[in-house]
């Protein structure tokens, strides 16, 4: 679903059908240790990033509201882990280091032979 911000994550529900008025960041309502989530966090929530350059399965994702900015500003912060080898993974974006590289890729697959 698009966020409020235009980006496409699948951990953005909304609802305004029949008079309802519901927005959730379904990832964030996860986290009970984080701050209430509100629309104007996706304008710079890297989850949708994540979520498009790492198509792995095995990534796992947890976000926190966090403030910043003396307590002014608040912002995403997102950690992952991995399912597959149970490890931290320092950068989401990346998916895991250690998976990663066993992951066939399009250039791997084996080339067909000519038929001529």
């Amino acid at each position: 679903m698009k966020t409020p911000a235009g980006k496409e994550c699948k951990h953005y529900y909304e609802d305004f059908r029949r008079g309802s008025n519901v927005q959730e960041c379904r990832l964030i309502e996860q986290n009970r240790e984080s701050a209430p989530w509100q629309s104007n966090l996706c304008q710079n929530c890297p989850v949708p990033d994540i979520l498009r350059a790492n198509q792995a399965n095995t990534l796992k994702l947890e976000a926190t509201v966090v403030k910043t900015w003396f307590g002014f500003k608040q912002q995403v912060q997102v950690t992952g882990w991995c399912s597959n080898c149970f490890s931290d993974v320092p950068d989401p974006l990346k998916g895991c280091p250690t998976c990663s590289p066993k992951r066939p890729s399009i250039f791997d697959l084996p080339e067909k032979p000519n038929e001529d």
